[in-house]
């Protein structure tokens, strides 16, 4: 888990706009960066690509190509007979798993490789996807397509309330989903440790009714962080963001919606454990 999405954090577009000011230095530069501008309408100055909205959509669209590409693989590694309510997780999963957190820690320490870091993400956290997929499919059938259409419904939601400004995303509202996103990562960081000493904290897996409402607010708090990816996007094609910043900006709205769905999936298998 992690805080209020990191690879979407408003200073990462300053930081890459001031990196474009540096390259302009050393190219005989004035040493500071501007918005983009243009010499009249005739001829527009094409020095500088600025971030877009459509590059966005297409960077997200690549790397969700991608990500389903691998995901049919690890989907079709697991076999039938592994119960996910044994706990029968195939070993490479968690080998594409560190390498996917690797990855990901690389893409948000250094934005500028995005664009080679990113679609390697969606590779190898396609595999890891489709394999837990396809150990909750097997336990609960049925279940990853309620899932999936779920993601896309609250992904459709989210974005038509921040497009049509019903929901503002105000410095209170970023800072409050920050903090409930901080709280959830501390809980699975502590349900980690405790597994390792042979325990664990119940209501995080376990479908009792506490356990219940605890995903369902882990949903909510996931789907609020939408609100604030996009509100990045936003941001950044307004700051007039280098081009380059598309690729981090689709890596974390690919980030953020795959937590969503894996939340829902832990939902659903909650709710279907009860009957």
């Amino acid at each position: 888990m992690r805080t209020q999405n990191p690879a979407l954090d408003e200073r990462i577009f300053k930081r890459e706009a001031e990196a474009a000011g540096a390259a302009a230095t050393a190219a005989g530069g004035a040493g500071t960066w501007n918005p983009p501008v243009t010499d009249g309408p005739a001829s527009p100055w094409r020095g500088y690509k600025a971030m877009t909205v459509g590059g966005v959509a297409t960077a997200t669209a690549v790397l969700f190509v991608l990500l389903l590409a691998t995901a049919v693989v690890g989907w079709g590694a697991v076999t039938p007979a592994t119960n996910v309510r044994a706990g029968n997780t195939p070993g490479w999963v968690w080998i594409a798993l560190i390498a996917g957190i690797g990855l990901a820690f690389a893409t948000i320490f250094r934005p500028q490789w995005a664009r080679v870091t990113a679609p390697l993400y969606a590779l190898v956290e396609g595999l890891v996807l489709g394999a837990i997929s396809r150990l909750f499919e097997v336990a609960y059938p049925g279940i990853v397509l309620q899932a999936v259409a779920l993601t896309l419904a609250v992904f459709a939601i989210m974005l038509a309330l921040f497009t049509t400004g019903a929901i503002k995303v105000t410095n209170k509202l970023r800072t409050g989903i920050m903090v409930a996103t901080g709280a959830v990562a501390v809980v699975y960081l502590l349900g980690f440790v405790v597994r390792l000493f042979g325990s664990e904290i119940g209501f995080i897996n376990e479908p009792s009714l506490f356990g219940i409402l605890f995903s369902l607010v882990v949903v909510g708090i996931a789907s609020f962080n939408l609100l604030l990816d996009f509100d990045f996007v936003e941001r950044g094609v307004a700051a007039g963001a280098p081009k380059q910043t598309e690729w981090y900006a689709a890596f974390g709205l690919v980030v953020t919606i795959v937590w969503l769905y894996l939340e829902l999936l832990r939902l659903l298998s909650k709710l279907q454990g009860r009957n």
